[in-house]
């Protein structure tokens, strides 16, 4: 599973020219699933993802998680994180999950940030999305469960 979990100032999420996921200061969150992963694996990269601390505090240091700054989610399926461009130009995505397993885990991280006093927002699953937001620093984080 991976995530690329971006803090944003605010992003948004539009299909068919209407806007359905909207966020102010929080991370917006690409999350890539292969057949492999588990709810298991899901609930380890929740808990790093809502733990993460790469908000500023009064002394300018990366040292605050979402929670500590009333920040927002905004969670968009993507599975071309899991693109292979080993061979030739045009990638191959067979190591992403096939849809109905990718859905039913992302469906799953969804819930279980939801538990939680945060606002999440989502894309829609398979959808053609526009997503569109301000990167803030920039700072991106490339988080990979077969790194945790």
């Amino acid at each position: 599973m991976k995530f690329i979990i971006q803090r944003v100032t605010e992003a948004s999420v539009t299909v068919d020219g209407t806007v359905i996921g909207q966020i102010g200061q929080g991370f917006f969150v690409l999350i890539g699933v292969t057949d492999s992963d588990t709810t298991e694996i899901a609930d380890k990269m929740v808990k790093k993802l809502l733990n993460m601390r790469i908000f500023a505090d009064s002394e300018g240091k990366t040292n605050l998680s979402l929670a500590d700054v009333g920040g927002e989610l905004l969670l968009v399926s993507q599975f071309t994180l899991y693109a292979d461009c080993k061979k030739g130009n045009r990638p191959s995505f067979i190591k992403a999950g096939a849809p109905e397993h990718a859905e039913r885990i992302y469906d799953y991280i969804v819930e279980e940030c939801r538990k939680t006093q945060i606002k999440v927002e989502t894309g829609s699953f398979g959808a053609d999305m526009s997503c569109a937001l301000i990167n803030d620093g920039p700072f991106t984080i490339d988080l990979d469960s077969e790194e945790l």
